[in-house]
């Protein structure tokens, strides 16, 4: 068990935070460092963290981390003096424009980068939302319309309308339309086209991150993935949602014998470094088409949002490689 000592995190009014030291127990095994220190340090900005990881002030058995160390049991976490806003001061959230891809008076659809949550929230200080309200601030209604993944890039579409919001959700709810990802998988993808159907089940690990897995008393799932190039041992694959559930094409695609090529959860670590000396820095997963009935409309939208710059970046040296 973690040792945790008895000064709190938020100190009292006046008192000066301090440094902390924990050691790793078997719950937190294998976690990274900076989700660790987002659970530890709940409140503290998200930027805070990183910097003091950045600037050598987190020290694991008394030496430098990057943010993606994973702890082992044992281990002694130095914790910097990390102070909270103080109580009451307003939350500052820069302002900041996505590319869009479709906008009209019901909704308006960004094509969204790898590395930014969609929302605040699990040790992140704002979202896509909370940036474009604040980039927006004429806007009188700005709502999620659903969910990506924080390293997953692409299309996401955001209701301007309570009754646009309402219709889109029946959509989404009697799956009309089609959402088509792109991922790039480890392995030589053989079948043109393929349906995964596997129930899934969401879980939590013993340092409380969240997880999937492929489980009988999970809930129905269905992806169908389709080959679009191969790239030596490696293969761009196209998959359809015909459910929504969490992290459903990086599970199905990993149960199947085929990780999402920079996928922390679910990957292949070695392949995941291996990618980073070349440049590739994030998970190739992308939500690259939409096509669903305008929500008040009903008129068909078809919208795509291309490839980023370095997944066609990677495309290109693994061809070179092939």
């Amino acid at each position: 068990m973690p040792v945790f000592p008895q000064r709190k995190t938020n100190p009292p009014s006046g008192e000066r935070p301090v440094v902390r030291m924990f050691s790793i127990g078997p719950e937190s095994a294998g976690q990274r460092v900076d989700n660790f220190l987002m659970r530890v340090c709940k409140g503290v900005p998200k930027s805070h963290i990183y910097k003091a990881i950045r600037g050598g002030e987190v020290r694991v058995n008394k030496g430098r981390v990057q943010a993606d160390h994973r702890l082992a049991e044992g281990d002694t976490v130095r914790v910097p003096p990390l102070r909270l806003p103080a109580a009451g001061e307003p939350r500052k959230v820069p302002p900041l424009a996505f590319p869009v891809v479709h906008e009209d008076d019901a909704m308006v659809v960004v094509d969204k980068p790898a590395g930014v949550a969609v929302h605040g929230g699990s040790g992140v200080s704002f979202g896509v939302i909370e940036q474009l309200r604040a980039a927006r601030p004429e806007a009188r209604f700005l709502e999620l319309a659903h969910r990506l993944d924080r390293e997953t890039s692409g299309l996401l579409i955001i209701a301007k309308q309570r009754k646009a919001l309402l219709a889109l959700h029946d959509l989404m709810r009697e799956r009309e339309g089609r959402k088509i990802y792109q991922a790039l998988v480890v392995g030589d993808w053989v079948n043109d086209r393929q349906h995964i159907r596997k129930p899934l089940l969401k879980w939590l690990t013993a340092g409380g991150e969240r997880r999937v897995r492929v489980d009988a008393e999970g809930k129905p799932a269905h992806t169908i993935v389709s080959r679009l190039k191969r790239f030596g041992r490696f293969t761009l694959v196209e998959a359809e949602l015909k459910t929504g559930r969490t992290h459903q094409i990086r599970v199905h695609l990993a149960s199947s014998g085929f990780p999402i090529v920079g996928d922390e959860k679910y990957g292949i670590d070695a392949v995941r470094e291996h990618l980073a000396k070349l440049g590739f820095k994030r998970m190739f997963l992308h939500a690259a088409r939409l096509e669903i009935p305008h929500p008040l409309t009903g008129e068909p939208l078809v919208l795509e949002a291309p490839l980023p710059p370095e997944c066609v970046q990677i495309l290109k040296t693994l061809e070179q490689e092939k």
